[in-house]
């Protein structure tokens, strides 16, 4: 039952210092030179120094049970704090307005936090505005789970296909997607639903690892950690690459010896190469056999992808794209292009669940493959409940479909994901599993709290 009237949103600046372990890095520095602000890093390098982030909202209701809802959307640090700002400019569409309200007319609360008459000139719905309206309406469908008793995947699954149409915003799309198509898909997801949600709970959705091979890592790191995720019974691995092409031949050849032919190899540029150079550097890293590469230009040039798309697929390698991709409008283009064969939706860049349902169902349209971006903070924890929904009610398939997993910071939240046998197991707790210790919260709020405390004065110096 949907009760209450939001009394109360707050947004905290909370940061991890993952940069001195060279978690996240895609440029070859030590881990002792990323200490330093003035360490010098490869020019080309695009996150060099991640300190993973969030900017972390919590709602509160004036209903007796006290349930609150916790939102988040990913940062590396830096810039975090414009995050915030722009979440409390969005507050007052947020404040004193009924729950059930909000859930009654989704479509019609996420229009109103994306087309603010004065905010959507920093966007429209892209960048900083974006990432904050995502924060919000993680908070929103968190809380709202949280009421049902459900986790949001359940709840999700559990709901009207007429109901689920209705959270979502179809402007700009509807050459490609109407609402009559995105019904037709989830009243067809309906036909086996019920089998398909018991093979979920008893095999989990398949992931794969990352965080073998950051570019921060050295030769030694990177065998110890594949040699630990093939004990752990990983099979799916992903590689940075692009930084160094000699160097990218022989970390990928180390990693394909240590895995064997038949297991799956992703790599990832993180945006480096033009369009040509991507081409080129991928034709001669094709003889690792990768499943794909990952954001190989830039994450706005939909032609560039068609163009790498086009050159790539006859060597058997694909492409992937969309952690950065700012909206349904980008991934709308990106398919017509068939500028991908792997789509990577991300819980946080985009508008919430509510922009990620319309990202999902074009994808079933176009029959491409959904493969979610996870890691930093929270992600992992977020994304779950999107794919683990999309192969309930929408794409029931798991051909060519994985979804990313990386080993860092789940014990600073409340209901960190479950792995077994590298595999997502369904959440259970209600909620969308965005809720932070708040012990942890503290500890690591910007600047205040004890780790920065204690850090920054040693970085000034």
């Amino acid at each position: 039952m949907v009760r209450g009237r939001i009394s109360r949103l707050s947004v905290r600046d909370v940061r991890f210092p993952t940069s001195l372990g060279g978690h996240g890095a895609d440029a070859m520095v030590s881990a002792d030179a990323m200490v330093s602000a003035d360490a010098m890093v490869s020019a080309d390098a695009m996150h060099t120094d991640p300190d993973y982030s969030a900017a972390y909202v919590v709602i509160e209701t004036d209903a007796e049970d006290g349930i609150k809802g916790c939102g988040i959307t990913f940062t590396l640090g830096k810039g975090t704090e414009v995050v915030v700002c722009a979440v409390n400019a969005l507050a007052h569409h947020v404040l004193n307005k009924d729950l059930k309200d909000i859930v009654g007319d989704f479509r019609g609360f996420y229009r109103q936090l994306t087309s603010d008459g004065q905010l959507r000139w920093i966007g429209p719905e892209k960048g900083v505005v974006h990432l904050a309206t995502a924060a919000v309406l993680n908070a929103v469908w968190d809380l709202w789970a949280k009421q049902e008793g459900k986790p949001v995947w359940k709840l999700l699954v559990d709901m009207d296909p007429r109901m689920l149409v209705s959270c979502i915003d179809f402007r700009y799309i509807t050459d490609v997607l109407t609402e009559e198509d995105a019904l037709e898909i989830l009243q067809k997801g309906q036909i086996g639903k019920k089998e398909r949600e018991k093979q979920m709970l008893a095999q989990g959705y398949p992931a794969y690892t990352t965080s073998c091979a950051w570019l921060g890592y050295s030769d030694d790191t990177l065998k110890q950690l594949c040699a630990q995720a093939l004990k752990d019974g990983w099979t799916r691995f992903k590689v940075k690459v692009g930084a160094d092409l000699q160097d990218d031949m022989r970390r990928c050849q180390i990693i394909r010896d240590m895995i064997g032919p038949e297991k799956t190899l992703m790599m990832d540029a993180n945006q480096r190469w033009d369009v040509p150079e991507a081409v080129e550097w991928m034709s001669k890293l094709a003889k690792f056999k990768p499943l794909w590469i990952e954001e190989p230009t830039s994450p706005d040039d939909i032609l560039g992808h068609a163009t790498i798309s086009k050159a790539l697929v006859p060597l058997g390698i694909g492409i992937a794209t969309g952690e950065q991709c700012h909206n349904r409008v980008i991934f709308k283009q990106l398919l017509q292009a068939k500028a991908l064969q792997f789509l990577q939706i991300d819980s946080c860049r985009l508008g919430s669940v509510n922009e990620n349902l319309s990202v999902l169902l074009m994808a079933k349209k176009f029959e491409i493959p959904v493969c979610p971006h996870a890691g930093g903070v929270g992600l992992c924890e977020l994304v779950q409940h999107l794919i683990i929904f999309d192969y309930i009610s929408v794409s029931a398939s798991l051909e060519n479909r994985v979804c990313e997993y990386v080993d860092h910071l789940h014990e600073h939240f409340k209901y960190p994901v479950m792995i077994q046998r590298a595999s997502y197991m369904p959440p259970k707790d209600p909620g969308y599993s965005t809720e932070m210790k708040e012990e942890s919260v503290k500890k690591h709020q910007y600047p205040d709290g004890e780790v920065w405390k204690k850090l920054l004065p040693a970085q000034e110096n």
